[in-house]
């Protein structure tokens, strides 16, 4: 039954419709509001989780006034977290926040233009597929898939609704990260050859929740709905509230971390994805339980897939003990660097004019300068509201207003999920993983990575 029940739910969100349940009538054609230059956009809560409650909503206060938008929902499976989130909104709005068990009456209400989605990692995609053919735009969290049946399926939907999807990339509304790519896409820095990659922190306690551990009971939220297309497995409150750690709910670290850093290769570059990838890891120093590595390490080959003899290589480095939580994106060319810790470019480690001269070659050392650098990266496990958040929201919705594109839009989900699906693949088969492009999947082994 819960075989049939999940092949059920495979197809239907392939056929762009939504995840939970066959009887369900949502579409953009049932539910779509034009939204007026006066109007207030109604916004709802798709997870009241701890990113939303510590950084969307402070970052959306930043702005709601100024562009008069309101939340005026709560979707939570949890009872706990429902209450919590419907009492906070309401708090902050002045005004009634209603509590819904589901999407699937949040949807059926019709009270939302648009929503956050801040769910499990593994239920982005299909979140974001039930939200836009609900008729709303989303601001949803990456990473934005871990499979490519996920994957594939939201971008379809996306483009079909065309609805305003803001990936919670923020990287890409830093003024310094903009000044980057500039500074890349003129030319001036030259061809990349590598890029190193690197996210270290030492926090025990990271995406562990011993708290809540024996306050989430099984009868207090929707188990089945939960798990989703997920294989089914027994109620387990640590692969709820601690998922993160857990394959297939999560990849762990390439999900979490390696998809906000692959993200600007995408961007600088213009390239969608590797073209292939190795990885190794493991578990060496939190034996707690969890299926994820604390520690990894994967090689990436990028360049143009119809030219070999270009490219340069990626590596990602993470490891959840002895860290500075100082993540590191540090971009080389053969005339010096370009360190998004630091900020700054220089022609450290470029070609000097005397090697050139020996070699009866041109150098072309980078200038010093320095980027922009108001908007620092925040790598702790709770970032507040924080700048590059802050603006990343505010360009969402400045977005549902003009209907523009925003800064991380559904393809810049699309690519870096690709990347760090390549990178599960690697990791758990051993092989290197490469991209099918005509079928658009992961392979390795010569088989279609699945889980």
């Amino acid at each position: 039954m819960e075989n049939s029940r999940r092949k059920f739910i495979t197809q239907a969100s392939i056929a762009g419709l939504s995840l939970m349940l066959p009887k369900t009538s949502w579409s953009a054609k049932s539910y779509k509001r034009i939204i007026g230059a006066n109007d207030r956009v109604q916004v709802g809560v798709v997870g009241f989780s701890d990113r939303h409650r510590s950084s969307h909503m402070p970052c959306f206060m930043n702005h709601y006034k100024e562009l008069n938008f309101e939340v005026v929902a709560v979707s939570d499976i949890w009872k706990k977290r429902r209450d919590e989130g419907a009492a906070m909104w309401k708090e902050k709005m002045q005004n009634n926040v209603k509590a819904y068990r589901n999407n699937e009456e949040l949807y059926n209400s019709k009270s939302v233009d648009a929503v956050f989605i801040g769910t499990a990692d593994f239920q982005h995609a299909q979140h974001t597929i039930e939200a836009v053919r609900a008729g709303c735009d989303a601001y949803v969290e990456k990473p934005f898939a871990e499979t490519m049946e996920d994957n594939k399926a939201a971008l379809k939907a996306v483009k079909e609704t065309g609805k305003i999807v803001q990936i919670g990339s923020q990287r890409r509304s830093g003024t310094n990260y903009h000044a980057a790519y500039d500074f890349i896409k003129s030319g001036k820095f030259g061809p990349i050859t590598m890029v190193e990659l690197t996210w270290n922190v030492n926090q025990p306690g990271r995406w562990r929740r011993p708290e809540l551990l024996n306050v989430l009971k099984e009868q207090d939220t929707d188990w089945k709905r939960f798990l989703g297309n997920r294989p089914y497995e027994k109620f387990d409150p640590r692969i709820y509230l601690e998922y993160r750690l857990f394959w297939p709910y999560s990849s762990g670290l390439p999900g979490q971390w390696m998809s906000h850093q692959i993200d600007t290769v995408h961007w600088f570059t213009g390239l969608k994805h590797p073209r292939s990838v190795v990885a190794n890891g493991g578990i060496y120093q939190w034996k707690d339980g969890r299926r994820n590595w604390d520690t990894i390490l994967a090689a990436f080959d990028y360049g143009p897939q119809d030219d070999l003899s270009q490219g340069f290589q990626v590596t990602f480095g993470s490891r959840m003990h002895n860290g500075d939580e100082r993540p590191a994106e540090i971009y080389y060319s053969n005339g010096g660097e370009l360190n998004l810790i630091t900020n700054k470019i220089s022609p450290k480690g470029g070609l000097t004019e005397k090697m050139a001269a020996a070699m009866n070659m041109k150098a072309n050392l980078l200038p010093e300068l320095s980027l922009d650098n108001s908007e620092q990266v925040v790598a702790s496990a709770n970032t507040g509201g924080d700048k590059l958040t802050s603006n990343h929201v505010r360009n969402w919705m400045e977005c549902i207003r003009s209907r523009k594109q925003p800064n991380a839009p559904v393809e810049a989900g699309y690519s870096h999920s690709i990347a760090n699906i390549m990178t599960t693949a690697a990791a758990h088969t051993g092989a290197k993983a490469t991209f099918d492009e005509k079928t658009q999947e992961v392979m390795a082994n010569g088989k279609v990575f699945k889980y």
